[in-house]
């Protein structure tokens, strides 16, 4: 008797992924459209930051331009993963027009709650395409797994919006910028280090491996592209607490206290 279950690359062999539709843009293509996307959200905001602080540095500069690459990543990309029913219903949108347009409304208001969980694996869109290709690395993002829902829920609705606040906080070289660089740095850090850790868990523990056996998606798309997000937020949580520690020295020093 045939499988009613589609057949899928994903892995572990087997996993049930309801719905599942194969994509129809290659990788080369994905990639290709993420990184122009990325160009598109930083350069307007380079040129856009420059024009508001033009004495800003260079570090500086870069470290702005890091949290609108983590604003527009975690408020959509993974705005796209929240766990909630759609509320722009199929309904809404004329039949004439294509169902990527359903998804394009849910991509843009994330915050109102959209259907990836149900749709990511079946749909069509751009988005998508682009989640069900990073999946080889790790078909968590399409099984519902409870810790990955819960971890992107909490980067969508926390840090998304709170590295867009920072963007404004350096550029306007705000006192609080360093309090809410350590928020959202450390965030990124532990949800990173969990999610490195329940993949590990369940490797060693219930022989459970979630990435294809090429190098090139364990390697290049899951410890790669996350390692980003345990390198710079550390990084950034130092020099956070440098500028914290080398504030209270010159308070110490003038001999105010508040």
């Amino acid at each position: 008797m045939a499988s009613d279950t589609p057949i899928h690359p994903y892995y572990p062999l087997g996993v049930a992924i309801p719905d599942y539709v194969a994509n129809t843009l290659s990788t080369p293509t994905i990639i290709a459209i993420f990184a122009t996307a990325c160009s598109v959200a930083l350069l307007p905001a380079f040129f856009l930051i420059r024009r508001a602080r033009p004495n800003l540095s260079s570090g500086e500069l870069a470290t702005a331009l890091w949290f609108v690459l983590c604003g527009c990543i975690h408020l959509i990309l993974e705005g796209l993963l929240l766990p909630f029913p759609p509320l722009v219903p199929p309904w809404y949108i004329p039949a004439s027009l294509d169902r990527s347009l359903h998804h394009l409304a849910n991509c843009i208001f994330p915050v109102l709650g959209n259907f990836a969980l149900y749709h990511v694996a079946g749909g069509s869109s751009v988005l998508s395409q682009l989640w069900k290709e990073y999946s080889l690395s790790d078909s968590r993002y399409l099984t519902r797994d409870a810790f990955t829902v819960c971890m992107e829920t909490i980067t969508a609705f926390a840090w998304g919006p709170l590295s867009f606040l920072l963007v404004y906080l350096i550029t306007t070289i705000h006192p609080a910028r360093y309090f809410m660089q350590t928020v959202v740095s450390l965030g990124q850090l532990y949800g990173t280090v969990l999610y490195f850790g329940t993949s590990l868990h369940e490797d060693l523990v219930r022989g459970l491996e979630f990435s294809r056996p090429e190098g090139y998606y364990f390697y290049g798309y899951f410890v790669f592209l996350n390692t980003i997000w345990i390198v710079i937020p550390t990084l950034l949580l130092m020099q956070s607490g440098k500028a914290t520690v080398a504030s209270f020295g010159r308070v110490r020093k003038t001999g105010k206290r508040d």
